[in-house]
């Protein structure tokens, strides 16, 4: 019996340092960098974490009110001003500085996004994904179900809604003062 746990811990021990080798390697060969894409195994990884991450009870809500144009419109109009600096107007996740992150955005028109239910897509707005450039909006209930509506409707945004969005995009400080006539203070 004594032998069978020496050997065990032995073999136990073995495996950590082959883990810790390989994880050395892995570093040293390739770094940490951002620019790298996440392989399968990684990304497997961590979609089974984020889902892990949310209760059951907000993986159980559901919309509360029927969609609207109106709603829809509060919806596109927080992800042109929130949400595509990272996702883009498209929900592609191919964006200048969604491109920059790591692990990089979600297609928000991918059949993993739209096959979770609302309130997963609640709980990531609403509350955010660590370890990862997700911050937590918390910006009310109401604001947080029109984005969860937009999302839905992102795989059958038209030509005519990206463009408009483009309008509700945030600009930057020289750009806004271009666009008034004015000069950017320094």
């Amino acid at each position: 019996m004594l032998k069978l746990a020496a050997r065990l811990l032995v073999g136990l021990l073995s495996g950590v340092g082959v883990l810790s080798i390989a994880t050395v390697i892995w570093l040293v060969s390739g770094g940490m960098s951002a620019r790298r894409p996440p392989g399968a195994v990684e990304t497997w990884v961590a979609v089974r974490m984020r889902s892990l991450a949310i209760p059951a009870s907000d993986r159980q809500m559901r919309e509360p009110t029927p969609s609207s144009p109106v709603a829809l419109r509060s919806g596109m109009e927080q992800f042109a001003d929130r949400c595509a600096v990272c996702h883009g107007n498209d929900g592609s996740g191919q964006a200048d500085v969604g491109r920059g992150l790591y692990p990089r955005p979600p297609d928000m028109r991918s059949d993993v996004t739209q096959s979770m239910t609302d309130g997963e897509i609640f709980h990531i707005i609403n509350d955010g994904v660590r370890f990862t450039g997700m911050p937590a909006w918390n910006q009310g209930a109401s604001d947080t179900w029109a984005l969860v509506r937009f999302i839905r409707h992102l795989p059958q945004l038209t030509k005519t809604e990206l463009e408009l969005m483009r309008g509700l995009n945030p600009r930057g400080g020289r750009e806004s003062a271009q666009r008034a006539g004015g000069r950017r203070s320094r």
